[in-house]
């Protein structure tokens, strides 16, 4: 399968697009020549509300990778299947879509990557959960898959050519979407040896130290914290994906007041997909531009 090349770096993500714009791209070989530093990290943003309107103004951007909340951000599977296909047709190719599923449900996998999309699994704590969400959105046996082939969503003739000839698009399929896995708790980090050894098909592992930090009973906060049993938990962490020389996803930002430039820098070289930007976070300078307008008129 072709990896990266010496076009990639002015193509983008469009270097890594299928043969059809309603296929996944493939997502598993970008995130792997990232994280052998073929390519610069996959540069993400973080689409904290399910809005169309959004999706469709921030598509052009071109940003390398779209995170788009399903989880904590609900809408229905029409709303969730436009929005990956706007990310898709509206940056012609140039950005990657990732759904975060709510949950592990079988269904909800299956939707998001019928739509096109990679996906992102949320709270993988053990070995048998790991399996199920693999399971999910594989097809075939060789791969433990029970994957539904959808017989529609691709036109025979048209939509479902393949990348490698030599075997059917089912088998193209399981090679381009990505699959990440959200470990954010700590019996997830301290199962998560176990989880890469027996699910290689996990392409890639974020930590979501929010959540890990509440369920440690420790204050929440991105940033993380200095507690004895934080830096510990996130040294055991940090082993065992460098023992699976496995790529890592997280947050890293450029600006004050959640990061800088050296900060940024910093995180590039451990990890593979950043999400640097997000909507809600340039969404809620709204009030501060609010504010600044009071006073100034009331002074």
């Amino acid at each position: 399968m072709p990896s990266a090349t010496a076009s990639t770096t002015s193509q983008g993500m469009q270097a890594y697009a299928a043969p059809s714009l309603f296929q996944p791209h493939r997502a598993r070989d970008a995130i792997r020549d990232a994280h052998q530093k073929k390519i610069r990290p996959l540069l993400c943003y973080y689409a904290g509300l399910s809005s169309l309107p959004i999706t469709r103004f921030l598509a052009p951007m071109n940003f390398d990778a779209v995170w788009i909340d399903w989880e904590h951000s609900s809408c229905n599977v029409e709303t969730m299947t436009s929005m990956v296909h706007e990310s898709i047709f509206m940056s012609q190719g140039a950005t990657i879509p990732f759904v975060r599923v709510p949950g592990h449900d079988h269904a909800a996998i299956g939707y998001a990557l019928d739509a096109g999309a990679s996906i992102i699994i949320p709270q993988v704590n053990t070995v048998e959960e790991a399996k199920h969400v693999v399971s999910s959105a594989k097809f075939g046996s060789k791969q433990r898959g029970s994957r539904s082939a959808p017989p529609f969503r691709l036109i025979p003739g048209i939509t479902d050519q393949t990348i490698d000839s030599a075997r059917d698009i089912h088998q193209n399929l399981n090679d381009q979407a990505a699959i990440m896995i959200q470990i954010e708790t700590l019996e997830g980090i301290n199962n998560l040896d176990a989880i890469l050894t027996e699910v290689p098909d996990i392409d890639i592992v974020w930590l979501g130290a929010l959540d890990a930090r509440v369920s440690m009973n420790l204050p929440g906060g991105f940033a993380g914290g200095t507690e004895k049993e934080w830096l510990a938990a996130k040294e055991k962490f940090f082993s065992v994906m460098d023992k699976h020389d496995k790529p890592y996803g997280g947050f890293a930002f450029a600006d004050p007041p959640f990061g800088s430039p050296e900060a940024i820098k910093e995180a590039a070289k451990r990890m593979s997909f950043i999400a640097c930007s997000a909507d809600v976070l340039h969404l809620t300078r709204l009030a501060g531009d609010l504010h600044k307008v009071k006073e100034i008129l009331d002074n």
